[in-house]
């Protein structure tokens, strides 16, 4: 189960920024939205170089379980 609809639509990094940045929206408080907003831009930083397709895929899949945990840690 995706943190929000549309998980599935997410193939390319512009989408899945996007993506993060809505899940990030729904967050209860400020501070943590302003934290993962935070974390979601370093990623990118981080893997902009990236350029093999198949490892950007894994990124994407990978990054996507993640923002499922996270939206489940603070449903709770």
């Amino acid at each position: 189960m995706s943190p929000l609809a549309g998980a599935e639509m997410v193939r390319t990094p512009v989408r899945l920024y996007r993506y993060l940045l809505r899940c990030c929206k729904v967050l209860p408080s400020a501070a943590a939205q302003k934290h993962y907003r935070h974390a979601v831009r370093q990623s990118f930083a981080s893997h902009a170089d990236e350029d093999d397709p198949e490892r950007i895929q894994q990124i994407i899949r990978r990054a996507i379980v993640d923002a499922d945990w996270v939206m489940d840690k603070y449903k709770k």
